[in-house]
């Protein structure tokens, strides 16, 4: 009712009134945090003041109040959050703002971290949302909005209202009342160090620094660590391929072809020098694109068509080659032509059958270190991470060789594993291979880049059309 200018107290007309929500708007729009400062004398004559200091309320003693002035307070945003919006941003996540700000502040901050792009972006008012219906909130949600003035209470609906509309939603959170917001979240995220106990046990996971940045970095490492299992899983698969082609060649020409690969070499390949670089897949780091890609659907299976197709029509059917080329190459050597019978037919124990079956294995395992290469990435070059940069693939492919060179080498595994000693004329054709399968899928990864760059500027010249 009263304002003080200058020491003295006057009553508090329109005109005044305006200047001050002008100075708070001022101050608010500059991402500014802004207190009123008002008070009231209880005078003991005051009739319309309680007797006693217990039946005080809001009602009968916040009010007839005298305005003395704004505080300010500065409180930005730390400085990584930008950064950490933008990368949300290019990896298709949405961050949209809930908090108990005015909403010029609200809004000045969001622009100063990327959150809102427009102009005049729709805020919404704790107020608002009381009186608006869930079509209309949900019609709010698909632009950009602000909600401003919320009471932590108010973040369930909106999170409700967003996984109606098919979003995977996260929420952080800090109070006794985020915890239903925190718990009915996809993902709820309670603050470690200003989060109460209640919202830390309603969330998923406790955010230890406090730091939204955090969140961003977690994403990336969550899709790196789920990347890292398709590249395992499709370099363990691809293996069956060249197990299972040899023996259907078998099959189909009627025992012509003799088995290239015995059971206690597929279990070599199997448990044994697969195993070393398969788990070096799994310390891959993110790739330079993992935030660059939209968020996966999450009804989609770990092991979808592209990765079935990949790792058995593509990286199995190059391992499943070289290993026939290796066994013919062999019996070639040997004498062997077209329209003779193969060493081995009707003897298992024939020596030249003997040491192409052993180069059928040494060749898929020498296919894998290639394969194991081509697996690190999945469109970018193995180059531009480095092909060496991974010592555990390195130890593992080390490992590989070195059994191979074992189980043929010493005569009480060569009865075991059904091998013989390679020579190095053998060795020297197995060593093509793995560059050689390298060059094929950087092949096919070249062109799959250009053709992406290609699809990306004509979809920029068409927006730029319109």
């Amino acid at each position: 009712e009263k304002i003080r200018i200058n020491g003295n107290t006057q009553n508090m007309t329109a005109a005044l009134r305006k200047s001050v929500m002008d100075a708070n708007d001022h101050y608010a729009k500059d991402g500014l945090r802004v207190l009123a400062l008002a008070y009231r004398p209880l005078l003991s004559d005051d009739k319309s003041i309680p007797a006693a200091m217990s039946d005080y309320t809001p009602d009968n003693i916040e009010c007839h109040l005298t305005f003395v002035g704004l505080l300010v307070m500065q409180d930005p945003p730390r400085p990584e959050v930008a950064d950490a919006v933008a990368e949300c941003r290019r990896a298709g996540i949405r961050v949209v703002m809930i908090t108990g700000d005015y909403g010029l502040t609200a809004v000045s901050i969001a622009r100063k971290i990327g959150i809102v792009k427009s102009e005049h972006p729709r805020v919404f008012s704790g107020i608002e949302l009381e009186k608006a219906t869930d079509e209309e909130l949900k019609e709010a949600l698909k632009g950009e909005v602000v909600f401003a003035r919320m009471a932590p209470e108010q973040k369930l609906r909106v999170v409700s209202n967003l996984q109606e509309m098919g979003e995977i939603v996260a929420v952080t959170g800090d109070g006794v009342n985020d915890s239903p917001a925190l718990k009915k979240a996809d993902i709820g995220v309670a603050m470690g160090i200003t989060g109460t106990d209640v919202a830390k046990e309603a969330a998923d996971m406790i955010l230890t620094d406090d730091n939204f940045a955090s969140i961003v970095h977690a994403i990336e490492e969550g899709r790196a660590v789920y990347a890292n299992i398709r590249k395992f899983m499709m370099y363990i698969l691809n293996s069956n391929v060249p197990e299972a082609v040899p023996s259907a060649v078998y099959l189909f020409s009627g025992g012509a072809v003799p088995l290239p690969l015995t059971t206690m070499q597929i279990l070599t390949i199997d448990l044994g020098t697969d195993m070393m670089p398969a788990l070096g897949l799994g310390t891959e780091r993110p790739e330079a694109n993992v935030m660059s890609k939209p968020p996966r659907d999450p009804h989609e299976p770990l092991l979808n068509a592209h990765v079935m197709r990949k790792a058995f029509l593509w990286y199995g059917l190059l391992g499943a080659l070289s290993s026939l080329a290796a066994y013919f190459f062999t019996q070639a050597q040997a004498g062997w032509r077209i329209g003779l019978p193969l060493f081995g037919v009707g003897d298992d124990l024939d020596p030249i059958y003997i040491r192409a079956t052993t180069m059928a294995l040494a060749a898929i395992v020498f296919s894998q270190i290639g394969e194991v290469w081509n697996c690190r990435t999945e469109v970018a070059s193995v180059f531009s991470v480095g092909l060496f940069s991974n010592k555990q693939i390195n130890i593992g492919i080390v490992f590989e060789i070195g059994l191979i060179v074992f189980i043929t080498l010493f005569p009480p595994f060569q009865q075991v594993f059904h091998t013989s000693p390679l020579t190095l004329a053998d060795y020297g054709f197995l060593c093509l291979l793995p560059p050689l399968i390298l060059l094929v899928e950087e092949a096919r990864k070249a062109l799959v880049r250009k053709h992406h760059n290609r699809s990306e500027d004509e979809a920029i010249s068409q927006s730029k059309e319109r």
